[in-house]
């Protein structure tokens, strides 16, 4: 029996739906040729950050040295130019690069949460031939004078800013924070977002009791991240004219079957292939494609969103019914 692995993706064809998330993997072209070779779908290149903007502008007008040197809130302000593999011309030259020597989507990432000048690296990431680009908004809200509803227009001013300047597929890689993610979502498909990411990670930093420092600390994902994901696929599905994007919590193949029953057209997966390395890829398609046959199931298209809320014969599983129902029945040894 012949199987369908492809899917379509923000109007892009993929060969299969796994996409190898924004990462340090996106950072070299011959990691990415290979991940290509190995059976990868599509490629979202590593971000460039709003902060870079920032930076150049600092060294544009000489101050940037002088600010650093004059007071410490400078020098913790504007991070280092070292601090970014490639500075903004070098990373539209690496779009350009990835879409001649690569045959599958390229997507490029930009990472920030206000509007302004940086937003035009947009138009520079499509002119230099990116077939979609992923907006990463991570903030971290920590000013107590500002209040949700004021976050959430701010991310629907920086799409609608970013929509402005872009004719390629816009999609968008959410924090799941938000007060009501639903009507986030609801709100950026009416600014004619293309498709939303589900979800980013907010890197934790930790604490050094001895040196009494914050120390940044990088945790790769584990399968335990699936079940926010899957649960918020499901609810969101087929209520919005949106891809769905699951990123976060895919190790092994079954990730992959929960997350299209649960409405998701790709999976973006970075953490499995920094563990285990970019050739453990097949396995995850091997097992895949095992799995449709056994089940004797043709296409991906026939299983998505078939226990999303929309299609579920127990939509109760996602809601609070069903919290009470799994704490009422625990018993104690």
């Amino acid at each position: 029996m012949n199987v369908a692995l492809e899917t379509s993706y923000l109007g892009l064809k993929l060969r299969n739906p796994i996409i190898s998330g924004a990462s340090p993997l996106g950072e070299n072209l011959g990691t990415l040729r290979r991940l290509e070779d190995l059976g990868v779908g599509a490629v979202v290149l590593h971000s460039l950050f709003e902060e870079q903007y920032t930076l150049e502008q600092a060294a544009a007008e000489a101050h940037t040295e002088a600010h650093m040197m004059a007071s410490p809130e400078a020098s913790g302000y504007f991070p280092q130019a070292d601090d970014y593999i490639l500075k903004p011309d070098s990373y539209f030259e690496h779009v350009r690069a990835a879409k001649a020597a690569l045959g599958i989507p390229v997507i490029a990432s930009l990472n920030g949460i206000t509007t302004g000048g940086w937003l035009d690296y947009a138009a520079d990431i499509q002119s230099a031939g990116a077939d979609a680009l992923e907006l990463n908004v991570y903030r971290v809200p920590a000013d107590d004078r500002v209040s949700g509803a004021e976050i959430e227009q701010e991310l629907i001013d920086l799409v609608l800013a970013m929509r402005s300047r872009l004719k390629i597929p816009l999609t968008v890689k959410l924090s799941p924070f938000y007060t009501s993610l639903p009507h986030v979502v609801r709100r950026l498909s009416e600014c004619a977002a293309d498709g939303i990411v589900l979800f980013n990670r907010f890197y934790q930093p930790d604490l050094d009791i001895v040196n009494q420092e914050v120390v940044p600390r990088v945790q790769l994902s584990t399968p335990s991240a699936l079940l926010l994901r899957l649960r918020w696929l499901a609810l969101l599905y087929g209520r919005y004219p949106l891809a769905l994007t699951l990123s976060g919590g895919i190790h092994k193949s079954e990730d992959i079957i929960k997350a299209v029953m649960a409405g998701a057209d790709a999976v973006q997966t970075v953490s499995y292939l920094l563990r285990h390395g970019i050739d453990a890829l097949p396995v995850l398609l091997e097992d895949l494609e095992q799995w449709m046959e056994e089940q004797e199931i043709e296409s991906l298209s026939a299983i998505r969103g078939s226990l999303s809320l929309k299609n579920s014969p127990d939509p109760s599983s996602f809601e609070r019914a069903h919290y009470m129902r799994v704490l009422q029945g625990w018993k104690l040894d």
